[in-house]
């Protein structure tokens, strides 16, 4: 008879801690957000697709040296094709083309911490969505040349 009063109150006090729980959140605020008219903070951690920084000393190009170091580190290859010209009167050539399949992109951050001249790093959108694969096919020159001409 005392192990069933026993096995009562251990499911009371169980029950009691649970309901404690639900109780206290009952309270608390409300942390829904109402996205698409509330912009969310994103954390300053966060991977998104990959993105060119522009290069200190000239803001116009982007960092890149077209050494393609990041696609041979890539081991998912998602990065397709890096192309650049050679410009006369300067050492380095100029990024002309760099294709990013995002489709089979892990995020692993090997192309970013593997560039020599830190040319690239992970963008902030988080707002990614399409129809159709093609929709994840980025040309980061281009979306460079936005970013540059809407800052």
């Amino acid at each position: 008879m005392t192990v069933q009063y026993s096995s009562f109150i251990q499911g009371a006090l169980s029950l009691l801690a649970g309901l404690s729980v639900t109780i206290k959140s009952f309270f608390m605020p409300v942390v829904t957000s109402q996205y698409p008219r509330e912009v969310l903070d994103i954390t300053p951690r966060f991977r998104g697709h990959i993105k060119l920084l522009a290069d200190p000393e000239n803001p116009e190009w982007a960092a890149c040296l077209v050494c393609g170091v990041c696609q041979a580190g890539c081991p998912s290859h998602s990065i397709k094709k890096i192309e650049g010209e050679k410009i006369e009167g300067q050492k380095r050539k100029r990024l002309t083309s760099f294709i990013l399949d995002f489709t089979t992109c892990s995020q692993c951050g090997l192309c970013v911490e593997n560039c020599p001249s830190k040319g690239i790093g992970f963008s902030d959108d988080f707002n990614l969505a399409g129809y159709k694969r093609e929709d994840f096919y980025f040309d980061l020159v281009q979306e460079f040349n936005k970013r540059k001409k809407s800052s």
